[in-house]
C-alpha cells in the first residue's frame, strides 16, 4: 500500500534525515554525519572553507575544522573517496558497493583522457614507493589548462577509477594515493557483489539519507547511467531496496510518487531545527530540481557564470532557518572580517525575521571560521536597517 505525505511532512522528514531537525543528528559528531550522509561532495572552490568541511558544520555548528578533517581523513582509514553524485568523501565500510563503477570504466578504458602506456609504470611506483601524491610521480600538469594533465596524472586517476589505488586521505588538497590493498581492510576488498547489489545497497543508502526521493532523486545522488537506472527500477519494484512507496501531495504530479525510509516514517520529526548558510555542494540543495520542488526555492551555482551575468554572487549559500529556505548569503572574508558581499531575502519572508535569522547565521559563522567582524556590503533596502539592528544585537 502506497502512504501519502503532505509536502511539509515530506520536508520535516527529509530534514531529519539530512541532519537539521532534532538533537539526534548531532551525536557522534562528524564522524557519525558521514555515515548517515552517505557521501559529502568535495570541490575546489574555498570561501568560508571547503564544501567539506561546510557540510559539517551546517549540522553540527561550531565543530572545530580538524575535527572535521579528521572524521574524514583519519587513520585507520575511514573514508575513502570516490564518484557518487559527483567526487565524494564516502564511508570506507561501502567500498565494496562501488565495484558496479570500477568495473565499468575498466572496460570503457577511456575516461576524460586517453588512457596512458604508463599505467604498469606509475602502478608499481606505487607499489614500492607508496603512499604517493602526483608531486612524487611527476606533477599533475603538462603546463597547460587544468584539464592538461600529465601522463603520470592520467595514468593515476585511471588506477583510483578502476580500484587499483585508493584515495583515503587528502594533504592539503592533494590526494594521497595508496594500494587499495594496503589502505582498504581486507574484508571489504573481498567483498563481491554483482552490479544488481551494489545498486540496490547503494539506493538504499541514498533513500535513507535523502528520507524521502523520487526515482530521478535516487538516480542523481549515485549519478546512475541508464543500464544502472534499470536496475534501480527493478529493485524498487521488487522491495529489495528497503524503501517503501509513497505520494507526497503538492509535489508536481510527475514527482508526487516517491520512495521513502520505513524508519523515517515511523515517528513525527520534532526538535530544534537548525540555522545555517549551506555549502551549494550540500546534499540537502545539490540538486536543483529536487530543491525547488522540497523548498520552492531556485537557486544554482553562480561560481562559473561570467560576473556580469551572475544575480546573487560568486558562492551563494542558501539559509536554512525554521526548515525553510529563507534567503541568500554571498560570502567571502577578508582578515578577521567576514563580509556579506550580498544578502537577500526570499519572497513572503518579513525583513524583521529574516534579519534575526541571517544575523545569527552571520555571525556563527564568522567565530567558526575565526572571524571578529561581519560587514554587509549589498542588501536589498528593506532588510538593511533590520539587519545592522540584527547583526549589533548579536555582535559577541
Amino acid at each position: 500500500m502506497q502512504l501519502s505525505l503532505s509536502s511539509d511532512e515530506a520536508r520535516r522528514v527529509i530534514l531529519r534525515a539530512q541532519g537539521f531537525l532534532g538533537a539526534e543528528a548531532r551525536r557522534g559528531g562528524a564522524p557519525a554525519t558521514l555515515r548517515r550522509l552517505g557521501a559529502v561532495q568535495l570541490d575546489t572552490i574555498s570561501v568560508l572553507a571547503r564544501s567539506h568541511e561546510l557540510v559539517a558544520y551546517a549540522r553540527l555548528g561550531a565543530v572545530g575544522r580538524q575535527e572535521v578533517e579528521r572524521a574524514y581523513w583519519d587513520e585507520p582509514a575511514r573514508a575513502f573517496e570516490y564518484w557518487c553524485h559527483a567526487a565524494c568523501i564516502l564511508p570506507i565500510g561501502d567500498w565494496a558497493l562501488y565495484a558496479f563503477r570500477r568495473r565499468y570504466f575498466r572496460a570503457r578504458k577511456f575516461r576524460w583522457h586517453e588512457v596512458p602506456d604508463s599505467v604498469g609504470k606509475v602502478l608499481n611506483l606505487v607499489r614500492e614507493s607508496g603512499p604517493v601524491t602526483t608531486a612524487d610521480i611527476g606533477g599533475a600538469k603538462k603546463g597547460g589548462p587544468w584539464w592538461d594533465w600529465s601522463d603520470s596524472k592520467i595514468a593515476i586517476e585511471w588506477l583510483l577509477d578502476t580500484g587499483e589505488v585508493v584515495c583515503t586521505r587528502r594533504v592539503g588538497w592533494r590526494r594521497v594515493y595508496d594500494l587499495a590493498e594496503r589502505a582498504v581492510p581486507a574484508d571489504l576488498l573481498a567483498e563481491e557483489l554483482s552490479d544488481a547489489e551494489c545498486v540496490t545497497r547503494l539506493a538504499g543508502m541514498a533513500g535513507v539519507a535523502l528520507g524521502v526521493a523520487t526515482r530521478a532523486d535516487l538516480v542523481d545522488f549515485l549519478r546512475l547511467k541508464a543500464p544502472e537506472a534499470r536496475l534501480l527500477d527493478a529493485c524498487l519494484l521488487d522491495g529489495s531496496t528497503g524503501l517503501v512507496p509513497v505520494r507526497v501531495a503538492g509535489w508536481p504530479e510527475r514527482a508526487a510518487d516517491a520512495w521513502a525510509d520505513p524508519a523515517a516514517l515511523e515517528s513525527e520529526p520534532k526538535g530544534r531545527h537548525r540555522t545555517t548558510p549551506l555549502s551549494p555542494f550540500d546534499s540537502l540543495v545539490w540538486d536543483r530540481a529536487r530543491t525547488a520542488r522540497v523548498f520552492g526555492f531556485n537557486h544554482r551555482l553562480e561560481a562559473y557564470v561570467p560576473k556580469e551575468k551572475r544575480v546573487h554572487g560568486y558562492f551563494t549559500m542558501p539559509v536554512l532557518a525554521g526548515g525553510r529556505l529563507i534567503g541568500r548569503i554571498d560570502p567571502a572574508r577578508e582578515g578577521a572580517t567576514l563580509v556579506a558581499r550580498q544578502v537577500s531575502l526570499e519572497p513572503g519572508v518579513t525583513p524583521g525575521r529574516g534579519a534575526a535569522s541571517l544575523a545569527g547565521a552571520l555571525w556563527e559563522a564568522a567565530s567558526w571560521v575565526g572571524c571578529e567582524a561581519v560587514r554587509v556590503e549589498r542588501v536589498d533596502p528593506l532588510l538593511a536597517g533590520p539587519l545592522q539592528d540584527a547583526l549589533k544585537r548579536d555582535a559577541p
